[in-house]
């Protein structure tokens, strides 16, 4: 009697497991039906998620980056990220000073005696950087006049890319060049030369500078 019924109740087990398994077997998981973050599952080529969500392990940065074009404080910030990418704080190999890479003796002409003082004050580095192009435009106003327009070694002449040559290798050594029509060069210490400065900074509107013989950075207390 017990092995019957001991028999039975295994014969219901297996039935149980059977119905179970069929059960399963047939039920088809829609990933449609399930969602991450509000995000439905979808492996469709055609899908796409949302263009301002992004997964934790996915999401992109983009830095700020405004639009200077060709302005001049873009003209500015051009040539700063060349001299030094924008540091106010560094010293070259050469002693030159700051995110405009100033030297002693120019900072000199432009009434600033104290490097020290100079290197620790972006405010300050920023006037200089005014004072010696309105001294460099003064020093070049007839050259600019005479070339701007002009094409040397293939490259057009621009008020901008004087200026820019003016402060790598000072106003004396652009004259020179321009008046031998690209004949007499200047390379600085690392190999740079006027006319590929001429080129880089081309065509900023530098119109704001304006022309001062005896242009100086006013020291404030």
């Amino acid at each position: 009697m017990r092995k019957s019924i001991l028999n039975y109740l295994v014969l219901v087990l297996v039935i149980c497991v059977l119905i179970f398994s069929s059960f399963t077997s047939n039920k088809r998981i829609e990933t449609t039906n399930y969602q991450v973050n509000d995000i439905a599952l979808n492996e469709s080529e055609d899908s796409e998620l949302p263009t301002d969500y992004f997964l934790p392990s996915e999401k992109v940065y983009k830095p700020f980056s405004p639009k200077l074009g060709k302005s001049f404080v873009g003209f500015k910030e051009a040539l700063a990220f060349k001299e030094s990418r924008g540091d106010y704080f560094i010293v070259n190999t050469y002693g030159y000073l700051g995110k405009y890479q100033f030297g002693k003796e120019t900072l000199k002409l432009i009434g600033i005696h104290n490097p020290v003082h100079f290197l620790n004050n972006p405010e300050l580095q920023e006037k200089a950087f005014v004072a010696n192009a309105q001294r460099n435009k003064w020093i070049l106003r007839k050259d600019i006049k005479r070339f701007e327009g002009k094409v040397i070694n293939g490259v057009r002449i621009t008020e901008s890319g004087i200026l820019a040559a003016a402060h790598l290798a000072g106003p004396g050594n652009v004259k020179k060049y321009l008046r031998s029509y690209g004949q007499d060069g200047f390379k600085d210490a690392y190999g740079t030369s006027i006319q590929y400065y001429i080129k880089k900074f081309s065509g900023y509107d530098t119109s704001k500078v304006e022309a001062n013989r005896k242009a100086k950075v006013k020291l404030t207390a």
